[in-house]
């Protein structure tokens, strides 16, 4: 307990400084935290902490930690790859999906979703520096998804996700999260009543924050190192 809670006070003192150095309230800045390869017992430390929301990226590991921990009043966020043999599962398991890239996602993802539920709470991600190797739509693709997303019974258009590429150059790492939340703002003044700009992790926070993040995504520096 004494380690969970001496490394979710310097992960909380990170963001409250990097609030107060961009001129923003701390409480503008939720924590997500990231608790893939984690066992459940550091989300129950956590949990006792006041730490509620957690990110997966694997839909059986996160099935199966939930299955354990249905006493728990926690918040699931998928933060993954979505495969389309897997939708159902996460429209009926998880209250926020951070990874839906693709129209056919959407369309399923709001379909497969439980009438008893609330609406699934989505963040398109987007691929803001255009790499290859990772998910997200292009920047022009956002606006017609979003659209698409409010169109959409029981999904919620929350905002956008963005992983933007690692640099050891500070500039060029403010130039995309810049561009991520320039991206958001267009989306806010096309209409869409959006609140959730999820970037920076453990090595980029500050920026992230400096840049408009107001939800950072945290996991090895919050949970300590993942299993194998």
């Amino acid at each position: 307990m004494n380690k969970s809670l001496e490394r979710l006070k310097l992960v909380q003192q990170r963001i409250e400084n990097a609030c107060i150095a961009a001129g923003r309230k701390p409480d503008e800045v939720s924590l997500l935290a990231v608790s893939k390869r984690q066992p459940a017992e550091k989300i129950i430390t956590l949990n006792k902490l006041g730490v509620f929301s957690f990110g997966e990226n694997q839909l059986q590991e996160a099935l199966k930690k939930q299955k354990e921990l249905t006493d728990l009043d926690l918040q699931w966020h998928f933060i993954g790859t979505i495969q389309s043999n897997k939708t159902r599962a996460i429209a009926e398991s998880f209250q926020w999906v951070q990874s839906a890239d693709r129209q056919k996602t959407l369309k399923r993802l709001s379909a497969q979703r439980p009438g008893t539920l609330d609406p699934l709470n989505i963040c398109l991600q987007v691929n803001i520096d255009r790499e290859p190797q990772k998910a997200g739509a292009s920047p022009e693709e956002i606006l017609q998804l979003a659209s698409l997303c409010d169109g959409l019974d029981n999904l919620k258009l929350r905002g956008l996700m963005a992983l933007p590429r690692m640099t050891s150059d500070p500039e060029e790492q403010h130039d995309s999260f810049r561009r991520v939340r320039i991206l958001f703002e267009e989306l806010k003044n096309a209409g869409h009543d959006i609140d959730t700009l999820s970037m920076g992790m453990s090595s980029d926070l500050e920026i992230a924050v400096s840049e408009g993040s107001t939800m950072v995504r945290i996991g090895t520096d919050l949970l300590g190192r993942r299993e194998t």
